[in-house]
């Protein structure tokens, strides 16, 4: 059995700790469980609504990639920040060092960037304060993140009726919809072809939601992809105006518009339960009558499997 230690550092790319408690408490957890936990995070130095100032944010990266104990470089939250560090991003010693970039929301920014720049595969997975820190963590969405960090091959299988008939393969890349479309024409965005891209957020009208996947589409990017796999869209409010106009009738409207299969149902977003998906893996893709199954391989691994099942599960 191998027993090397799981090196965690904390650092805040983007948004401050809205509770500095969480922190505490997804510290003592992950300690716990045998992992050590290097927090490059300060809350006394927060700017604004930042985890820091630009400088400060880039410091606390560049330092966790630095580490020669970590591994895993897992963000704080999500929130807004991430955009204003791309230029200044050393994403070449991110991807030299080998540690695996763990986040989703905001942090889609350093995943698009990194895989663009480099071709340096990242998580889409859980980030500490609200999920390792949570007052009642969502055992399923650790569970999953460690079986995935466990590897070779991860399978996230949905129970997902109405979706169409789909057998594709591809590679699986995504994430948060605003921050994906946000970086459209930028040198940070990724040409993928034969993708399979999933894609997830939060308080965005049906509309609004619409809107951005039709800027994909007329942009040219859904046509060179395999599928679109949405994930959670919830926390928006329907008008008396929209008459009709929901989640359902925008899928549909997609559905009979956009040149590849739309299906719905993936555990991914801003809710406490949460898949984690590597960024960048190869996936085979299987939606039948009753839901699908996504295969995915080929990502970066600690390649610990008894490790992680018995210190950091």
């Amino acid at each position: 059995m191998i027993t090397q230690q799981i090196g965690i550092a904390i650092v805040a790319p983007a948004g401050q700790a809205l509770d500095p408690a969480a922190i505490d408490r997804a510290v003592a957890r992950l300690e716990a469980q045998g992992c050590l936990v290097r927090n490059y995070y300060d809350h006394n130095a927060i700017h604004q609504r930042f985890g820091g100032t630009d400088a400060g944010r880039l410091a606390q990266l560049s330092a966790a990639v630095a580490d020669p104990d970590v591994q895993i470089i897992m963000a704080l939250r999500g929130g807004y920040g991430v955009t204003r560090l791309l230029p200044q991003v050393d994403f070449d010693a991110i991807a030299a060092s080998g540690k695996l970039l763990v986040g989703f929301s905001d942090i889609t920014a350093l995943h698009m960037g990194l895989f663009h720049r480099t071709g340096a595969l990242s998580y889409a997975g859980p980030m500490l304060a609200g999920d390792f820190g949570a007052r009642e963590p969502v055992q399923f969405t650790l569970d999953n993140f460690w079986n995935c960090l466990a590897g070779p091959t991860h399978t996230i299988t949905e129970c997902a009726p109405g979706n169409p008939r789909v057998q594709e393969q591809g590679r699986v890349w995504g994430g948060n919809l605003a921050m994906v479309v946000s970086l459209l024409g930028t040198p940070y965005f990724p040409r993928i072809d034969g993708g399979i891209l999933y894609l997830e957020d939060i308080a965005e009208h049906p509309y609004r939601v619409e809107r951005l996947l039709l800027q994909l589409h007329q942009a040219g990017v859904l046509e060179r992809q395999r599928a679109v796999i949405l994930g959670d869209f919830s926390g928006y409010t329907l008008g008396k105006n929209d008459n009709g106009y929901d989640f359902d009738a925008m899928v549909a409207h997609l559905r009979e518009t956009l040149p590849v299969p739309v299906l719905t149902g993936l555990t991914f977003g801003h809710g406490p339960k949460r898949v984690t998906i590597p960024f960048g893996a190869q996936g085979r893709l299987e939606s039948k009558d009753e839901g699908f199954t996504l295969l995915l391989s080929d990502y970066p691994t600690l390649r610990r499997a008894d490790t992680v099942q018995d210190r950091c599960a």
